[in-house]
Parts: structure tokens; C-alpha cells; sequence
């Protein structure tokens, strides 16, 4: 309980005081492969006796078999439930002593494992040695396979009942098409799964080929160089990772599911942006003065401040390895979801004709610039930059060339991204719900 505390107490401390030393300081980015052939990167932070690390597996769902969908999500949630001689409680038990932080999942390109310890020999010795026996060493126990199952099946009937979760999976299924982006786990296809299925989706993709290892905080380069080699010396070197099918653009349509909710749940896009675009800091702009930016951003103005059609609303890329989704959304009465996907249209056709104004654009790269250290404030933020620096190959000075890359913007720049990438014969337009509102307002004429 001790060790707990203290550690509860050093944390509390960088939230406190350590943003602006950690902010204003230059990431240095050390880089190496492991002896088990895992690309390492490394920052060292010696300002707090804490040390995170976080490994990244080519694991995630884009590997789903058709019909096994969240097979890769399931795999990952119960790698901690069962390791070598340990059951989930004795590696509960394990961390609480040490008071050590263990979580993973899976998102659509990769699997993620962290973990936060203190940096004192003994704790992180044990917290290190805990991590590599969870991931070379899961036991998948067949009774807690089926209780998980179980769960996320109960979990998932109760999300489909929700209009936005109904949305969000016509969203990506009209967007992405047969490509594995848009594939999403049905009770059926999470009823299929059997433990064998999990324990060979780990076997073959939590490997070192394709795996990536980000380490911040307090050990010296010989230390973080011993970190990794332990945590992955138990695991397989396996296959080179698989790469991922390119994205095919849709075609325009409009698909509407109902519901009884009284607003409508209403989503339009396409596939945007990967994680190296050239585009990248040109769309990342102008997304801000679209919709990214909130109350200042172009689709507030227009959709809720000046017709109230919505009280928010809002627009991002979401870069993955292929063409990641990007998205426009907002809720509103069933009773006027035309008119204000109306103004939706208009206003983002307006942006690609236009572009930013001269007061738009340096006010979004005065913003995204001038929050950038935010971002940077602790060092569980810079590991999530380096693991995704690490994971998806970026350059190693890409955090230092980020704020000077967005000062470069231009409006030309902008509206030449928008017009190429965001164009309206592609976009899919998703309603869900609002009859609710509409049958009200028959009722009542």
C-alpha cells in the first residue's frame, strides 16, 4: 500500500509541477533495435523516479478474421489474465505490491501494452519481469476465455441499442466498404471465437518482427537497452507483418437506419488521412478552422451559433497506417436533419472553394502551435507520441519539426489538400434516429 501511495504521490507531482520543464525541453529520441530484433526508442527523463514503457504488436484488428470479428480486441484484454505459473489475481496482487501500472488493448492498426513503474531497481526489476511473463507467457484460461466472451457479447447487444454506436458502425462500413477498417464485431462473430482461435492469433502476431518498444523516463540508455532485451527475450521473432490493403474511396451515398430517439445521430465523411500523408499538416490546419477548432471553427459558427440546429458539432482526421476516417458530426432534432445537413454541406463546400481566410489560418496555427507544449506536459504523453513515432516509422525529430511544420501552412496549401482529398462525390452521409423528434412534431401539426 505503501509503494501505491508514493506512487500515487509522484504522479500527482507531474501533473502539478513537472508541465512546464517537461514541456519546454527539447525530446531527444534515442533509437536502437533490440536484441530480439524489436525497434527501440527511447527518451530519458531523470526529473521524476518514474519510468513507462509501452510495446506495440502489428496485432490489431485489421487482422480479425471475417468472420471471428474482435478476436484481436479479445486476445489483447485477456493477455494479463493468466501468465506462467501466476493467475489474474496473483499478477494483480504482483503489481499492486510493486505499485506498478499493467493495461493493453487493441486498436484497428496495432496492439498496445504499457506500463508505468517506480524506477528503483527492486520495483522496476519486478514490474519489467512481470511484463515479459504476461507477454511471452499468457495462459488464456479457458473458463475466464468464456467469461470474457461473455461480457463483451452482454456489452455489445447493450452499445447496439445506442443510436451513436449504430452510427458509428454504418459510418465506417459505408466509408470502408469489404477493407478490414470497416469490419466490427457482431455477438455472432464474438460467439465464434474459441480459445484456440486466441491463443493462435498470439502466438502468430505478439512477435518482435514489427514490434516497437517506447521507453520514457529515469534510467540511462545501458538500462533502457536492458529493459527491452527482457521484455522481449521470451517472445517469437514470427513474420514479417502483413501489409495493410490500400483503401478504396465509396462513392457518394446517404444510409439511414432508424430509431426511436428523438435526435438523429448524423455522420458524413470518407476516408482522409494516413499516419505519413504528405498532406498531413495542411489538413490538420485546415481541419481546425472547419470544425476542429470548437466554438471558433467554421461549422460551430454556422450550425449552432447562427441557426442552433445543434449544440455541437465537429470534424477530425484520424490518420492509421491506410487512409484513416475523416469525419463530420453532430446530433439534431429529427425534424430538421435535412436542413441541417443543408447547412453541413454548404458550409464545407464553401471552405473547399475558399479555403481559410488570411485571420482563420494564423489563428489555427497560432492555437495548434502555442498548445503544442500541452500535449508534451508529462511523460505518459510523450510516450504516446514516441510509440506512435516508433509504431508507424515517422522521423525521429518529429515532435521538434511538428510546430515548425504547421507555422509553414498556407491557405493555398489548405484548400489544395481539402479540394484533393475531401471531395463531395466520395462523401457518405449516415442518419440514425430522429423519428422520435418527427412523430412529436406530426403529432402535434
Amino acid at each position: 500500500m505503501k509503494l501505491v501511495q508514493r506512487i500515487a504521490r509522484v504522479s500527482a507531482f507531474v501533473v502539478a509541477f513537472g508541465a512546464a520543464g517537461v514541456a519546454n525541453a527539447a525530446v531527444d529520441i534515442q533509437h536502437w533495435q533490440s536484441a530480439s530484433g524489436a525497434r527501440v526508442y527511447f527518451v530519458e527523463s531523470r526529473s521524476l523516479p518514474i519510468v513507462d514503457v509501452q510495446i506495440d504488436f502489428a496485432a490489431g484488428s485489421v487482422l480479425d478474421p471475417a468472420d471471428k470479428a474482435g478476436l484481436a480486441s479479445l486476445a489483447s484484454s485477456l493477455i494479463d489474465r493468466g501468465a506462467g505459473a501466476l493467475d489474474e489475481d496473483a499478477i494483480a496482487d504482483r503489481l499492486a505490491d510493486v505499485g506498478a501500472e499493467l493495461s493493453g488493448g487493441a486498436e484497428m492498426d496495432r496492439a498496445s501494452f504499457s506500463l508505468r513503474s517506480l524506477s528503483s531497481k527492486e520495483e522496476l526489476d519486478a514490474a519489467v519481469g512481470l511484463m515479459a511473463t504476461v507477454l511471452a507467457q499468457p495462459t488464456f484460461p479457458a473458463a475466464i476465455v468464456e467469461r470474457e466472451r461473455g461480457r463483451s457479447i452482454a456489452g455489445l447487444k447493450e452499445a447496439l441499442t445506442q443510436p451513436d454506436t449504430i452510427a458509428g458502425r454504418l459510418f465506417l462500413k459505408g466509408i470502408y466498404g469489404d477493407h478490414p477498417y470497416g469490419s466490427a464485431a457482431t455477438p455472432e462473430s464474438l460467439a465464434r471465437i474459441t480459445r484456440d482461435d486466441v491463443v493462435d492469433f498470439h502466438k502468430r502476431y505478439f512477435v518482435t518482427s514489427g514490434a516497437s518498444i517506447a521507453i520514457v523516463g529515469d534510467l540511462d540508455r545501458a538500462g533502457a537497452e536492458k529493459l527491452a532485451d527482457r521484455i522481449t527475450a521470451g517472445l517469437a521473432k514470427g513474420d514479417a507483418p502483413a501489409a495493410t490493403p490500400p483503401v478504396v474511396e465509396p462513392k457518394q451515398a446517404r444510409l439511414v437506419a432508424p430509431h426511436p430517439s428523438a435526435q438523429a445521430h448524423v455522420l458524413i465523411g470518407l476516408p482522409g488521412l494516413k499516419r505519413d500523408d504528405p498532406d498531413y499538416y495542411p489538413l490538420l490546419v485546415g481541419n481546425y478552422v472547419l470544425g476542429g477548432g470548437g466554438f471558433v471553427s467554421r461549422l460551430m459558427h454556422e450550425v449552432r451559433e447562427k441557426r442552433g440546429f445543434a449544440y455541437s458539432v465537429y470534424s477530425y482526421f484520424e490518420p492509421r497506417r491506410e487512409l484513416g476516417p475523416f469525419q463530420i458530426g453532430l446530433q439534431t432534432k429529427g425534424s430538421q436533419t435535412d436542413e441541417a445537413i443543408k447547412v453541413v454541406d454548404q458550409t464545407l463546400q464553401g471552405f473547399l472553394d475558399e479555403g481559410p481566410s488570411k485571420e482563420e489560418l494564423a489563428a489555427a496555427r497560432d492555437n495548434i502551435v502555442n498548445g503544442f507544449g500541452l500535449r508534451l506536459d508529462s511523460n505518459r504523453k510523450i510516450l504516446g507520441y514516441v510509440s506512435v513515432i516508433g509504431f508507424f516509422g515517422l522521423p525521429l525529430d518529429w515532435l521538434e519539426q511538428y510546430p515548425k511544420a504547421v507555422e509553414k501552412v498556407t491557405a493555398e496549401a489548405v484548400r489544395d489538400a481539402f479540394r484533393r482529398r475531401v471531395r463531395p462525390e466520395n462523401l457518405i452521409t449516415v442518419i440514425v434516429g430522429g423519428s422520435g423528434d418527427q412523430a412529436q412534431a406530426t403529432k402535434a401539426q
